[in-house]
């Protein structure tokens, strides 16, 4: 079971809160020990924008990128139809 939940400081300490749906769906009791995977989540908000300096043209950039995908799949054709040939 994955959830999301907020840090939150306990004097010198953190702990978190499970909420009370999952507690009674897992039959969570008291000092009952669990086992926990802690996996942060990044903040991305100082990412979004930082390309804005490389002055892009957005329609040619997907112009390159599919004539990319396009010579690609067409050298996987080629090859495919070498290999049913030399069979």
């Amino acid at each position: 079971m994955t959830i999301q939940v907020r840090l939150r400081r306990w004097g010198n300490s953190m702990g978190i809160i499970l909420p009370k749906e999952i507690v009674d769906r897992q039959r969570l009791k008291e000092n009952e020990k669990v086992s926990i995977s802690i996996i942060k989540e990044t903040d991305l908000s100082s990412i979004f924008g930082s390309l804005k300096n490389l002055k892009l043209d957005a329609q040619k950039f997907k112009d390159e990128m599919r004539k990319e995908e396009w010579d690609l799949e067409e050298k996987e054709w080629k090859q495919h139809l070498k290999k049913r040939h030399t069979s």
